[in-house]
């Protein structure tokens, strides 16, 4: 079987669900496990994602009102791999491809293949797209066993929430302020936290720091839209008294591979921050306590 991905999550889910080796090309956000960099890719965005948050910001929403696609996809190169199954989304036309580029694709250069949406918004949709991926790839079994042992995981940290929860909030984007919505709300929650901004399946909306603050969060997590945890920490030196001045307690995360991701490292994610929630501390590449960071106010 040959399986395309044009999403991270579902190269993650499909190397979750052991069938890694049957992938045959991805988006070209694609970067875990690590060997799928070898894969050809598939997409190209518009836009140059290592500028600063502000111009990468300013650059997508002229895009965005331009009516004109963030992401290109390469057709021939789709043909000529030959899938049998496609995995796209249709949640967010900021991060991925869009679900209507890659099925007018297919019906051009490969309409036999199965293709694959995924749409989460919450924690229980992206246990359950793990699923669907399982099940379009005819491993059915073997995803209701990796689903099964995640919400085992998240169980089990659920089972040690402390009380009273303390009130956290999510930072997704800095400049300007975005905070996580999605399914973001649900893994704060599984964690032992109370979340507080938007609601649990609500898009993710701009706000102000001063209605940051009025949440009164007692812990701050930030974890920007696929970035990496050395990228953040480049980029938050501005905003570092503001964030200290609304909570003494801040987590920064690898928010590219955990937090914005809706795949299997969600699980990942939550235990993590539920450790972090219970006093641990945390000084890695995937998270660390900004107090641990180096940065210097």
């Amino acid at each position: 079987m040959n399986i395309v991905s044009l999403l991270p999550a579902a190269t993650e889910i499909v190397d979750a669900l052991g069938l890694i080796d049957q992938l045959v090309g991805r988006s070209h956000a694609c970067d875990h496990p690590a060997g799928v960099a070898s894969l050809p890719a598939l997409t190209k965005a518009r836009v140059d994602a290592s500028l600063a948050s502000g111009e990468l910001d300013r650059r997508v929403r002229e895009i965005v009102q331009q009516r004109l696609p963030l992401y290109m996809l390469d057709e021939q190169r789709l043909a000529a791999l030959q899938p049998d199954v496609v995995v796209t989304q249709a949640a967010c036309e900021v991060c991925a491809i869009e679900y209507r580029q890659v099925e007018g694709a297919l019906k051009r250069t490969a309409p036999h293949a199965r293709l694959v949406s995924l749409q989460p918004a919450r924690l229980n949709e992206v246990l359950a797209n793990v699923g669907e991926v399982a099940d379009a790839c005819d491993v059915s079994r073997r995803g209701q066993e990796i689903v099964g042992r995640l919400q085992a995981r998240l169980e089990a940290v659920s089972s040690a929430s402390p009380s009273p929860r303390p009130r956290v909030a999510v930072v997704e984007w800095l400049d300007p302020l975005m905070l996580a919505g999605h399914w973001v709300p649900d893994c704060i929650l599984a964690a032992g936290g109370m979340p507080v901004g938007p609601p649990a399946g609500a898009p993710s909306p701009y706000a102000s720091w001063e209605q940051l603050s009025s949440f009164a969060p007692d812990a701050l997590v930030v974890a920007p839209c696929g970035f990496s945890l050395e990228r953040t920490l480049a980029e938050i030196g501005p905003h570092v008294e503001r964030l200290r001045g609304i909570s003494p307690d801040v987590l920064v995360m690898d928010g590219n591979a955990y937090l914005n991701r809706p795949g299997p490292r969600l699980v990942d994610a939550v235990e993590r921050i539920a450790g972090w929630l219970r006093g641990e501390r945390q000084a890695d590449s995937a998270a660390c306590d900004l107090g641990a960071a180096g940065v210097r106010v």
